[in-house]
Order: C-alpha cells, then sequence, then structure tokens
C-alpha cells in the first residue's frame, strides 16, 4: 500500500498486469530433446553496458545512522565505566550511584548528538562541522549534569577527577570513532553503497530538466544511471542533460532485474494521468521506490504532500516493501529463529536422508531452480522425493495426485512438508530465503499450458521481497497442487496481503502457525 496526496493506493486498486514478456516467459520444448529454456527480453546496448557493471550492494543510510547512535551510547557507557572501575571503586568501593549518572549522561549525549543533527550521512562525511556540533553537545551534558546535582545536593557524592576523565577521555572516543566512521561513510561512497541508483521515466525537456535538478544538488545521493521512453518521434531525446536513453518502459523491469535499481522517477506532468497509470500497472512489481516529480508541474499540493530529493519535491507513489530497519529486524528473524529450527530439525532430517537412501537409489538431496528476490534465479535445496531418472529440476510437469514419479518415501515427505527441510541451509547459509514469505515457484511452473505470470495478474508482485519457506497462503490451506486458476489467484492475494502487512509479529505467527496446518490443511500435497 502506498500513499500519494494523502489518499491510500492499494494493490487491488491498481490491478497491475505484468507486462514482462522475459522474466519467466513460457519456453518450448526444442524437437531435438533439449531441456527447455527461459526467454529473457533482450535490452539495448546502452542498457547492458550498465547492467555489466559492477554494482557492490547497498547499505541504508537509515541504518547507518542508528548503527552511529548505538556505538555512542556503547562507546561513551564504556569509557564512563572504566574510569569508574579504574579511579574510583578502588578508593571508595562500588556504587550504583555513578553507574545510573553514567548511563544517564551517555543517554542524554545521544539526545543532544540527535538535536545537533549530526546523525545524518551527509554529515558523516564532513570533518570540522562534526567534531565542533558534537563537543557543544558534549560540554552541554556535562554542565546540565553538573547544574543537576548541584540543585540535586548530590554534587559533592561524585569525585571531580572521574568527571573530568570521563568528559575528556570520552570526547577523545568519541572523536576517534567519528573518525572511522567518516573513513567508512567515505569508502561506502566511492563504492556507490551510498547512492540510490535511478532511472528517470520520459526523455523530453522535462526529462532533461530533472536531470540538471537533481545534478546541481550538493551532496546528492541520487545516481542517475539513464531515461527510458516509449516515443520514438522528435519530443524522445536519445539523452537528457548527459544521461542517455536505455529503453522503452517495457525495459525497466527486466533492466532493474539484472542490475540494483533503488528509485523509479517519472519526470512526465500529473495531467498526463492515463499514461502514468499505465505505466504504472507495469512497474509497480518491482521492489523498488516510484516517485512522481513535481518540480515542473504548475499544481501545488501541502508541504507535507511531498518528499523530497535535495530541493526536488516528489510525490510518493509506491514503496519499497521491508527496507532499513525491517529490513535488518527480518534478516535477524531469519537467521536467529532458522539456526535454532535447523539444529532441531538435524535428527529429523537425518532419518528423512537415511529413508530416502534406502528407498531408491539416487541422491537424497537436489536442487530446484526457483524464483527468488526480484526475480533473481535461485537454486532451492529439497529432500529427493522422484525417483532420480525422472528428477525434474525446472519443475515444467507439476506433480499430481498418485504420479508415478514419487517415491514411497517422497508422499509421506511431499504430504508433511518434510522434504521442504533443506531450505533451511538457504535461509541460514546462502541467505536467498527467509523464513515467511511467498513460496518460491519454480521457473517454468505452468497452469495448464500458461506459466504462473500469464495466468494471473500481478503476480511477480509476490517477488518484492524475499520468497519463504512457508507463508501466509500456506497457513491459510493455498499449498500443493495448482490445477486450476483459483488456486494460483488465492496464492498471489495472500502473498500480497502479506507483503503490504508486514511486521516481526506476522511472522512470529506465520511461523507458529504452520505445523497446525501441515496437519490439517493438506489435502493439496501430493
Amino acid at each position: 500500500m502506498a500513499r500519494n496526496n494523502g489518499t491510500w493506493t492499494t494493490v487491488e486498486q491498481i490491478n497491475a498486469r505484468s507486462m514482462v514478456d522475459a522474466a519467466a516467459s513460457a519456453a518450448a520444448t526444442m524437437t531435438s530433446g533439449r531441456p527447455q529454456v527461459e526467454r529473457r527480453r533482450r535490452l539495448s546496448p546502452a542498457a547492458l553496458a550498465v547492467t555489466n557493471q559492477k554494482v557492490a550492494r547497498a547499505y541504508s543510510p537509515i541504518v547507518i545512522a542508528g548503527a552511529v547512535r548505538l556505538a555512542d551510547f556503547l562507546v561513551l557507557s564504556a569509557v564512563g565505566i572504566a574510569v569508574y572501575f579504574a579511579y574510583v571503586v578502588p578508593l571508595d568501593g562500588f556504587v550504583w550511584e555513578y553507574i545510573a549518572a553514567i548511563f544517564g549522561m551517555t543517554l542524554a549525549a545521544v539526545i543532544c548528538f540527535q538535536a545537533a543533527d549530526i546523525y545524518d550521512i551527509q554529515v558523516f562525511r564532513g570533518h570540522l562541522g562534526q567534531m565542533t556540533r558534537m563537543l557543544s553537545s558534549w560540554a552541554f551534558v556535562f554542565l546540565l549534569f553538573i547544574g543537576v546535582s548541584f540543585f540535586a545536593k548530590v554534587g559533592g557524592e561524585f569525585s571531580r577527577l572521574w568527571l573530568s576523565a570521563f568528559f575528556f577521555l570520552g570526547l577523545a572516543a568519541l572523536v576517534c570513532e567519528r573518525l572511522v566512521v567518516r573513513t567508512l561513510v567515505r569508502r561506502w561512497a566511492r563504492e556507490g553503497r551510498l547512492d540510490r541508483r535511478t532511472v528517470i521515466v520520459g526523455a523530453d525537456e522535462n526529462g532533461e530538466r530533472l536531470v540538471e535538478a537533481l545534478g546541481e544538488q550538493d551532496d546528492t545521493d541520487i545516481h542517475v544511471l539513464g531515461v527510458f521512453d516509449d516515443r520514438n518521434d522528435d519530443r524522445a531525446m536519445d539523452t537528457c542533460a548527459g544521461s542517455p536513453k536505455l529503453g522503452k518502459i517495457n525495459d525497466i523491469v527486466e533492466f532493474a532485474r539484472r542490475t540494483r535499481v533503488d528509485l523509479v522517477l517519472f519526470a512526465l506532468p500529473i495531467s498526463a494521468e492515463t499514461r502514468i497509470l499505465e505505466m504504472l500497472k507495469k512497474l509497480w512489481v518491482l521492489p523498488v521506490d516510484i516517485r512522481l516529480s513535481a518540480h515542473t508541474n504548475k499544481l501545488r499540493f501541502r508541504p507535507r504532500s511531498y518528499s523530497y530529493l535535495g530541493e526536488v519535491p516528489t510525490l510518493d507513489v509506491f514503496e519499497a516493501p521491508i527496507t532499513d530497519w525491517d529490513l535488518v529486524m527480518k534478516w535477524l528473524f531469519d537467521h536467529i529463529v532458522g539456526g535454532v529450527v535447523l539444529l532441531a530439525a538435524l535428527p529429523v532430517m537425518a532419518l528423512v536422508a537415511l529413508a530416502i537412501k534406502l528407498d531408491s537409489p539416487g541422491p537424497v538431496l537436489f536442487r530446484q531452480k526457483r524464483f527468488g528476490f526480484n526475480n533473481e534465479r535461485i537454486d532451492v535445496f529439497k529432500f529427493r522425493s522422484l525417483y532420480h531418472h525422472q528428477a525434474d529440476p525446472t519443475a515444467s510437469k507439476v506433480v499430481t495426485k498418485n504420479d508415478p514419479r514419487v517415491t514411497c518415501v517422497g508422499r509421506f515427505i511431499r504430504k508433511t512438508s518434510l522434504d521442504e527441510l533443506p531450505q533451511l541451509f538457504n535461509v541460514v547459509f546462502k541467505s536467498n530465503l527467509s523464513l515467511v514469505g511467498p513460496r518460491p515457484h519454480a521457473v517454468l511452473g505452468k497452469l495448464q499450458s500458461q506459466l504462473f505470470d500469464e495466468a494471473v495478474d500481478g503476480y511477480f508482485a509476490r517477488h518484492r521481497v524475499k520468497p519463504g519457506i512457508t507463508g501466509w497462503a500456506q497457513i491459510n490451506g493455498w499449498r500443493g497442487e495448482i490445477d486450476n486458476e483459483e488456486k494460483i489467484q488465492k496464492r498471489v492475494e495472500f502473498d500480497l496481503y502479506y507483503i503490504e502487512n508486514w511486521s516481526a509479529l506476522f511472522d512470529a505467527y506465520i511461523l507458529l502457525k504452520t505445523p497446525i496446518a501441515l496437519m490439517t490443511k493438506n489435502e493439496n500435497a501430493y
């Protein structure tokens, strides 16, 4: 769900139809017997030149700022406690009032640093400015402490030498920490980890003015990759303020799946409502921020309706789901809880592996190509449930009831979903799956003769988040064989609901409900 000018737009209201011709399009079996090959949309040479560049993983400025806040608190607390135990405790013994004062002053320091606006990614890159603000804030905290202790008549209970040492050593530790942060931030900036890789929609005069306006910003984190436009007439330029035209609107989806794109920015006037909506129907399936530029529009909304890229006003249309601290929480949930579940499941997995080995010849595990985050192709581990000589790594043929390809042990582990347990390795060690999320369907999964993305609107929007071992659709009974349109439609609806309403508690609820769902809602699992 995204907010646009004070109103909420839901995925159902957009009722988008993914127009990607390549990301898992149908592939015919060749008469020579070769395996099916997935066709992908061709990109222009200019777009390929961008996608072939090595791109570093992005770091969230919000998470970096939060980590620096935590580092400030820990460093100052450590300095205060170290000085206390080194000087005060040997003379006066342990007194809890000192510990309370240390934590109180440290917390007050972080609040003052926030008020002084030194937890900004651009400030971290500087030197003199942040040091001056930090010194002023740190001195204010000590003056505040001295004033409070004086009026509370407890000033004599605290050592002046400890207080002085805490001030100067704490300041020295902060300066050293900020120098390390400054070095890291500058290095990450050079590597492009802090850039917002942006594509512009509209290769006309509006697009050129927008690119120029973004380029004029001081210390901007916007990196314009290029522009896209469907028009082939004189209105569409080959370059906009030095940014090349990379292709048409339909190419953006494939382009964003081959290289990192963080923001899609429309340079079209708001008056082009019909044209914008048609484009949004194609682009909303991507896990990126989508905004409308308002820098050339004469229509003006209230200031709170805008978000800004430097001085350029924009209107938010769609936001990337599960970002910043939410992403950190989900990562921790997957690796901590997933690690515990994996350890608990190891004995069961050993018994299943032994049963498979005794039941039929062939490997215990197999890998299957599935859709991952943003349509990335990933290898998913599963226990082998088919006879080895009838293996189907692309899942081009759906397993049906009484399928002769399924082994005796395979029927049991598929019914109970024990065949999915090796996917815990994907979660804990490869990090390309989550414990909870939309199920990763096979890249050639079909409903009758249609691929899933051809059979249901908005199918690829499921891939805006990392897929999971279990999900909201699965615990509501939508698992197993897909033999009619309703089953795949319901899965997509439940998956989109999960994406739009994600929370850590929602993940925990789904995970706890999964064992019950496996026992009571397994009629479609063969």
